[in-house]
């Protein structure tokens, strides 16, 4: 098996406490030769679906490696510890949602294991930090080419734990959409491909605002609404200058329509 030369790391461990750090420390005493890429450690507690949006969106722009991703809620319990590997890169996280978002965006996932070899776990291992015992050493092995089949018990890649699909509904008239993600700037990116857009006009009613369509935050005057095509390719809304969040009081998980003016 190939060595690759990097690592990456997503989870919802915050900055405040020492845990990245741990994952740091043991991942370059297992594996001193890998880099360590922090693609984002302010995924909300315990939000999975939220860290596999933004572990999809990040892993087809980092170098093949291993990619290791820890939100957990179910630490410690039945929930199965799991690598996966596909056309353009590794996997290591949680089987309970995380990861296959991350397996698509790479290739599709090829083959899978459940991590049950504890010779590539570090000891004792924590029931509640699995991130420092068990996924960052196996991240390290996996970067220094030891097979995925030395982890554990091949595991069928059409047994991994799926999220639901994301909603989407599209008429004539109204474009129906999931709420997936705020971004920091208050920006909605939403369930559907950004391509529908071509199907509607230039402008949307949305919860009784106008909204133009355009390609940038600026194509709408500042304080007004814009729908666009964000950088991961899906339909966005934002304000110019502004919260879309705040203004439409929306949040992940919420469902948001874009309707045709004058359509009733």
């Amino acid at each position: 098996m190939p060595s690759y030369p990097i690592v990456s790391l997503t989870t919802d461990y915050g900055l405040a406490d020492g845990f990245v750090a741990a994952c740091h420390g043991v991942i370059t005493q297992w594996a001193p030769q890998a880099r360590i890429i922090d693609v984002s450690h302010s995924i909300p507690a315990g939000d999975i679906a939220r860290g596999a949006l933004v572990l999809a969106q990040t892993v087809p722009y980092l170098p093949t490696g291993v990619h290791m991703a820890v939100v957990d809620p179910g630490v410690g319990t039945t929930r199965r510890p799991v690598a996966i590997e596909t056309p353009s890169g590794l996997l290591v996280g949680p089987d309970n949602g995380l990861l296959p978002w991350a397996a698509n965006a790479l290739g599709g996932a090829q083959r899978a294991v459940t991590l049950t070899d504890t010779r590539y776990h570090r000891h004792p291992v924590s029931r509640t930090f699995h991130g420092r015992d068990v996924f960052s050493p196996v991240s390290a092995v996996l970067a220094s080419g030891v097979s995925i089949n030395e982890l554990g018990q091949p595991l069928k890649v059409t047994d991994l734990i799926h999220l639901p699909d994301p909603r989407v509904t599209a008429t004539d008239t109204e474009l129906g959409c999931e709420v997936m993600a705020v971004d920091r700037f208050g920006n909605l990116q939403l369930s559907a491909d950004g391509e529908l857009l071509e199907n509607y006009g230039e402008s949307f009613d949305i919860n009784g605002e106008h909204a133009v369509r355009g390609d940038m935050f600026a194509a709408a005057a500042p304080g007004a609404l814009v729908v666009l095509v964000d950088s991961a390719g899906k339909v966005a809304v934002a304000i110019n200058g502004g919260s879309a969040a705040e203004h439409l009081v929306v949040e992940p998980g919420d469902l948001l329509s874009l309707r045709v003016p004058d359509a009733d």
